[in-house]
């Protein structure tokens, strides 16, 4: 367990006014302080203790209840003391101020979350859970958040990397016997075995990126050519005038965000500039900030008009190439002549105009946000840094194989090495030196 001779004080509860409002302590000085503040020579571990709380000349701040956490058993791992109180800002500040005059100083963002990670209380996911859980944004995800804060992600990943020792172990074994045929030396059943690993690390990814897209939404970008009816698409799914929408080719010059919620998980979707090899020095700008907002998008949603659809391809073909997903809509299905209102089966056809279409175009942007939202009981949610690990560990995974089939086993040794490093730096059995202090500094103040 890590010792720190600092004791740390935070309100844990939100900003504004409430009916009660925590002042949280943790460290070897907590007790004692609690106990000065209470007037209450002993506190009953995990006991609800009425008290009055006194300044340093013997004023009464507050009434409420104290209750203590000893260490071990507590959120830290340490001596864990609340004092909780009337919620108003002006007491609990001044309960806070009462606690650093004893000796506490003020915890910094995610402080207490990260004691809890060093004592072992929590993993590194687990701990980034408590964050999701208080930043979900609806049931679903506060669920998701709750399944990884009780370790469903964290358990699989280690089962992965507890399968990657037992992989490394087999081939450092198998180089000290290297004058010896591989298949002799169970090289057969390791390959066996890597094989059924790395189908196992591509479903996690999987589940991992939904679970990414279910706590950070989905950032999906308009991308077309001018008139194509982007900004009025837009406007249709937002279900308000939020572009402005002219006849006139290049009237969308910067880009426009806009938020929205499509089975409890975030969209935002982000207006672009039209895309055509001509324009004025502004358009050109605007292309090309178009461009670089695709270079970042998880979805391109490609508008083409559908009268001109071949031609409209032709102009946004090379800027959609390298995107991962994307959705191909032919728009203003209501101005096609009379029987040639058809599409091939991987194009939408919608009107923005009359809303024909856009039901079946908010089902496909459900599926890409992770499907049914009554769905996927077994969800969690995870981080982009949790799905470039798990994208490292599988590509580790690969060279492994690969090497293995070679016969070179000091290289796949090696790539069982980084695979098994990037799975543990999921939930800090590997640990950055600069990593903590970004994840935890992004936590709220007293968590």
């Amino acid at each position: 367990m890590h010792q720190w001779n600092e004791t740390i004080a935070a309100i844990a509860t939100a900003p504004g006014a409430g009916g009660v409002g925590i002042v949280r302590l943790s460290g070897p000085a907590a007790l004692a302080i609690a106990r000065t503040i209470s007037a209450r020579r002993a506190l009953r571990a995990r006991h609800a203790h009425y008290a009055r709380f006194r300044d340093a000349d013997g004023s009464v701040l507050d009434d409420g209840l104290v209750l203590a956490f000893p260490g071990p058993a507590s959120y830290t791992g340490e001596d864990v003391v609340e004092l909780q109180a009337h919620g108003s800002p002006v007491v609990l500040q001044q309960l806070l101020a009462r606690c650093r005059a004893l000796g506490a100083r003020l915890a910094r963002p995610g402080e207490f979350s990260e004691r809890a990670f060093l004592n072992g209380r929590l993993d590194l996911a687990q701990a980034e859970a408590v964050a999701d859980l208080i930043a979900a944004g609806d049931v679903r995800a506060a669920r998701a958040a709750r399944r990884a804060l009780d370790g469903v992600f964290s358990a699989r990943c280690e089962a992965m990397a507890a399968e990657l020792l037992h992989l490394r172990v087999h081939v450092e074994a198998m180089i000290d016997f290297s004058d010896e045929p591989i298949d002799g030396l169970g090289g057969d059943e390791v390959a066996r075995r890597m094989e059924a690993l790395s189908v196992s690390l591509a479903q996690l990814l999987v589940e991992a990126e939904q679970g990414r897209r279910l706590r950070d939404g989905l950032h999906a970008v308009i991308i077309g050519p001018p008139n194509a009816g982007k900004s009025s698409l837009l406007n249709a799914l937002a279900g308000i005038d939020r572009a402005i929408v002219t006849d006139i080719a290049g009237t969308t010059r910067d880009l426009l965000h806009e938020t929205l919620r499509i089975g409890g998980v975030e969209l935002t979707l982000v207006d672009t500039a039209g895309l055509r090899p001509e324009g004025d020095a502004i358009e050109r700008e605007g292309m090309r900030r178009a461009r670089a907002e695709l270079a970042r998008a998880d979805l391109a949603l490609v508008v083409l008009d559908g009268r001109a659809a071949d031609a409209g391809w032709m102009q946004v073909a090379d800027a959609v190439a390298d995107v991962g997903d994307r959705i191909i809509v032919h728009n203003k299905a209501d101005l096609l002549a009379p029987g040639t209102a058809t599409a091939p089966d991987d194009v939408l056809q919608v009107s923005a105009h009359t809303g024909a279409g856009l039901h079946a175009l908010r089902a496909a942007l459900q599926a890409r946000l992770g499907g049914d939202p009554l769905a996927g009981e077994g969800a969690f949610t995870a981080r982009q840094r949790h799905v470039d690990a798990l994208r490292d560990a599988a590509a580790a995974v690969e060279d492994a194989r690969g090497t293995l089939a070679a016969q070179h086993l000091e290289l796949t040794a090696e790539a069982l090495r980084i695979a098994q490093d990037a799975i543990g730096a999921i939930t800090g059995q590997v640990l950055a030196d600069d990593l903590l202090g970004h994840i935890f500094s992004s936590f709220c103040i007293g968590k």
